[in-house]
């Protein structure tokens, strides 16, 4: 990869993952403004932002995040399974994706959106807990991409002595 490419890469993969960290913050602030609200039309009505903020921000987001970090790992000395840091941001990545796709294949059931007519019936704790984690999650993302830990994978280590018996 040409350093130009490389730095439109990043940039690509830097600013869709802020992207969906914001997007999470968004989630957890309307989960949260649902979990305590006492009007019912109000927490349908944020239900409803939830939904199409995880189906139409959330979701193409995480995918993209995926994507471009693999395009970044890819085309850098940095690899995809060389370092343990970037292995456990792309578990991360897609534990976090497969999660997010199942969880609003179910949000609708999950969030009790139906007839009812109590806020009690509608009120539901697991929008507050999935966003919250989400966000914790991709925090730890960020410090690790900052920190960038120490730890060379096996394959790692076996790729930099092949290196290094091939230029001496």
């Amino acid at each position: 990869m040409t350093p130009e490419t490389r730095k439109l890469a990043l940039t690509a993969h830097i600013t869709v993952s802020v992207g969906w960290l914001g997007a999470v913050l968004c989630f957890l602030v309307l989960s949260v403004a649902a979990f305590v609200s006492a009007d019912v039309e109000r927490v349908r009505a944020l239900y409803d932002a939830m939904e199409l903020a995880g189906w139409a921000v959330l979701l193409p987001l995480a995918l993209a995040s995926l994507v471009t970090g693999l395009i970044q790992s890819l085309g850098t000395h940095w690899g995809l399974l060389r370092h343990y840091w970037v292995v456990a941001k792309l578990s991360m990545n897609l534990f976090a994706a497969v999660v997010l796709l199942l969880y609003m294949a179910t949000f609708r059931d999950s969030t009790g959106t139906g007839p009812s007519t109590s806020v009690e019936e509608l009120r539901d704790p697991s929008p507050v807990v999935h966003a919250g984690a989400a966000f914790g999650l991709l925090l730890t993302a960020v410090f690790l991409s900052v920190y960038k830990p120490r730890g060379v994978t096996r394959y790692g280590r076996r790729r930099r002595r092949a290196a290094l018996e091939t230029t001496s």
